[in-house]
């Protein structure tokens, strides 16, 4: 099972040999491709061969490309996840828009649940109260946007009454490469089951490639936060990135067993995808601390 993220960092090239990622810099190491999860590019100035590529590709490794400033740009994402995506993608396009409206429910309910529990770990127990009073108001699709409501109590709450999430500051930088993080592990199952990132439960953005993995990834959206806040992070450098990185490997519980937040969200994508087409909103497993 993959489990590894791995980060280039320095200038050099990457080769595929005998089930290895060959890396040639100043010294050359071997990495088995069995063991890795993601492959995450930092520097603009590594090159890749055409053969370790395809095999990125055929082991279901998540690939992201960073720009300059060793930001996420890109990712590299198969035209086929599964042996049967065709019959996954026409599943997929005729998804009912009741089992959607009742999936989405309860997943933007889970988040609320979880940012509820953050608060209330902060000892912010009047914010806790609010928010708590607005699951019992979610209706089907959010349509009242409790979901909105939610994120200003709780942001407000957990970084300040003079935060906003268009500040350009170390915590927004810190959130948004940790979210992207998320989002990129998010798509890599999508893909692996055979459906469309593109087609989302919820988000239906014309302009967004990931509206599916957007709608699946909000409930582990508050490991981030807790994260961020937990560091109180003043500059946002190669340093608190590769903390960030380190997210995935943290520990969950799913199914009544303690896994890594990557191997979480395998199983949870994987019971969303059973509980829509199964017409069941029980069947989808959340996780725990």
């Amino acid at each position: 099972m993959s489990w590894r993220t791995v980060v280039i960092s320095s200038r050099c090239k990457l080769d595929l040999k005998m089930g290895c990622m060959v890396i040639r810099g100043e010294e050359t190491a071997r990495i088995y491709l069995d063991e890795i999860a993601i492959l995450l590019i930092e520097n603009p100035a590594v090159s890749l061969t055409g053969c370790l590529l395809e095999a990125l590709i055929e082991k279901k490794i998540r690939v992201i490309f960073c720009d300059g400033k060793r930001s996420p740009l890109a990712e590299l994402t198969p035209y086929h996840g599964s042996h049967d995506s065709s019959r996954k993608i026409r599943q997929q396009a005729a998804w009912d828009n009741d089992i959607k409206a009742m999936i989405w429910t309860d997943i933007v309910s889970e988040k609320i649940r979880k940012q509820t529990d953050f608060l209330d770990e902060l000892e912010l127990s009047s914010e806790a109260s609010l928010l708590r009073s607005y699951l019992g108001q979610v209706e089907l699709y959010d349509t009242t946007n409790r979901e909105g409501h939610a994120a200003k109590v709780y942001f407000n709450g957990v970084f300040g009454m003079d935060f906003t999430r268009s500040e350009d500051n170390a915590t927004n930088a810190a959130l948004n490469y940790g979210y992207g993080i998320v989002l990129s592990a998010f798509n890599r199952e999508v893909t692996a089951c055979g459906y469309l990132t593109q087609l989302g439960i919820f988000h239906s953005n014309m302009f967004n490639h990931y509206n599916l993995s957007c709608d699946l990834m909000e409930p582990f959206r508050i490991l981030v936060d807790r994260k961020v806040k937990e560091a109180g992070w003043q500059t946002f450098e190669s340093e608190q990135k590769h903390a960030l990185l380190n997210l995935l490997n943290d520990r969950v519980v799913i199914n009544d067993t303690r896994q890594t937040v990557l191997n979480a969200i395998k199983l949870y994508t994987r019971s969303v995808f059973e509980a829509i087409n199964d017409r069941d909103p029980s069947k989808i497993n959340f996780y725990k601390l």
